[in-house]
């Protein structure tokens, strides 16, 4: 099925109730087809998502996710593992089963606005963010869409039609979607994840390496994963490797051939060699699509970094309190605490998979003491005493979103003046939170209450 097909009466079942699955659902039935959404739980959130469903038309089904059902098509949530039973059956029965963003490749028109893809490990949110920014600074009529918000079967048949959108990619959806073809396309880092979900790093290497298919490539040098892929053609970036197309030399950012300045660093609202190599990504991927030098300078001097990444919320008694509750893996927990010295960490949650030694070991002098929350929590804390034992540890069993009451009020109380109290959870937050934005939340709240009290 192609957006030139005729949808009127297709039956289509979408997973999720979400975010995603709302505007699946709403396009679907704006182009005639019928639409059941299933969704595993039945909580607050879902029924409320139900309600909305509904009064669109849809039909809605939740606390029953895997019982098989008919339909012509089925769009699959990208938290959900492709030997899914609703999927597994609908395989069975000869029924498509794909991601929201190969949906959306296919409802394109012919004249569609051109996708710049941008995924990896971290940083993939602050690149996008920081390509859509360049993008408008050249006058484009963009948006950052994808993983990173807006769903892309919204964005493809947005009026005014857009002339360029900023895609983020997760391995997830890229592993649902064969088809989308990106003009160019930056793999920022690979860092072990989601391997929940992928099972083996070398299928979420894969998956993530999909987004090159037929783009320009966009490559990070100083990631030896992504450094070892590297194909033929590719634009590279590095804050380390003078060979780089797009580098860091003393205090700007330069594109080597022709030498010009995309940036010096005190024009950025950002800091840190990781947010200098996403805006070298962001950079490259602009330039490949033909925007001016001043455009990316601009650009990039207008962005503003997103909420819940290393943002000091409160400071109390001489103690930092410091929100990264989207450092979700080790990768991005390493680039977090390698900024801050002593910390007391809060960490916890899902870890989907991935192993948590060589960060304990790498930051075990750092850290004064460790508060830890969520279902994973004894991996981070055998760890923990593998390689940091006389670290002081405080345990937190409650599965409420409470939790973060204690865990910051605990944290405060093992913290010294000129302490950081850190949320660098290293795993994802649906255990207990909704998302990891919920998480932050509740953590700055809870630090400007202990603050103001």
């Amino acid at each position: 099925m192609t957006g030139r097909d005729d949808w009127t009466g297709k039956r289509v079942v979408v997973a999720g109730a979400g975010v995603s699955g709302l505007a699946v659902a709403t396009v679907l039935l704006d182009l005639g087809a019928s639409v059941l959404v299933v969704d595993g739980a039945s909580g607050e959130r879902q029924q409320a998502g139900a309600e909305r469903l509904r009064a669109i038309g849809a039909e809605v089904r939740l606390g029953d996710d895997r019982s098989p059902v008919d339909g012509d098509l089925v769009v699959a949530a990208p938290g959900m593992r492709p030997d899914h039973p609703l999927f597994a059956a609908a395989r069975a029965a000869g029924v498509e089963v794909v991601g929201e963003p190969e949906l959306a490749w296919r409802l394109r028109a012919a004249d569609a606005a051109p996708w710049l893809g941008v995924t990896g490990t971290n940083g993939k949110t602050t690149t996008v963010g920081m390509l859509e920014s360049v993008l408008r600074a050249a006058g484009l009529h963009s948006v950052a869409a994808g993983n990173i918000g807006l769903p892309l079967v919204t964005a493809v048949r947005a009026t005014p039609a857009y002339d360029v959108l900023a895609v983020e990619m997760s391995s997830q959806q890229l592993a649902w979607s064969p088809s989308p073809r990106f003009t160019a396309a930056a793999v920022v880092n690979i860092a072990e994840d989601h391997l929940d979900w992928h099972d083996t790093m070398a299928a979420y290497t894969e998956a993530k390496l999909r987004i090159w298919a037929d783009a320009v490539p966009v490559a990070n040098l100083d990631d030896p994963i992504v450094a070892a892929h590297l194909p033929g053609g590719a634009r590279t970036f590095s804050v380390r490797n003078d060979e780089a197309d797009y580098l860091l030399r003393a205090d700007e950012l330069v594109e080597t051939e022709g030498g010009s300045c995309l940036a010096r660093l005190d024009e950025l609202q950002v800091s840190g060699e990781h947010n200098y190599a996403n805006a070298l990504a962001a950079a490259a991927l602009a330039r490949a699509f033909g925007v001016d030098v001043d455009a990316v300078r601009l650009g990039l001097s207008r962005f503003e970094p997103g909420h819940h990444r290393n943002v000091v919320v409160t400071s109390h008694d001489g103690v930092r309190f410091v929100d990264d509750s989207k450092a979700t893996n080790p990768h991005a927990a390493d680039a977090s605490l390698s900024a801050y010295d002593p910390v007391v960490w809060v960490a916890g949650g899902l870890l989907k998979g991935a192993e948590v030694d060589a960060l304990v070991a790498r930051h075990a002098k750092r850290l004064r003491a460790v508060v830890l929350l969520g279902r994973d929590r004894q991996r981070i804390a055998d760890a923990l005493a593998r390689h940091a034992p006389d670290v002081p540890v405080v345990d937190l069993s409650a599965t409420d979103t409470g939790v973060m009451d204690a865990a910051v009020r605990q944290a405060a109380a093992l913290a010294r003046p000129g302490d950081t109290v850190l949320l660098a959870p290293t795993a994802a937050s649906w255990d207990i939170f909704r998302d990891y934005a919920e998480r932050g939340d509740l953590f700055a709240a809870a630090a400007r209450r202990l603050a103001g009290e």
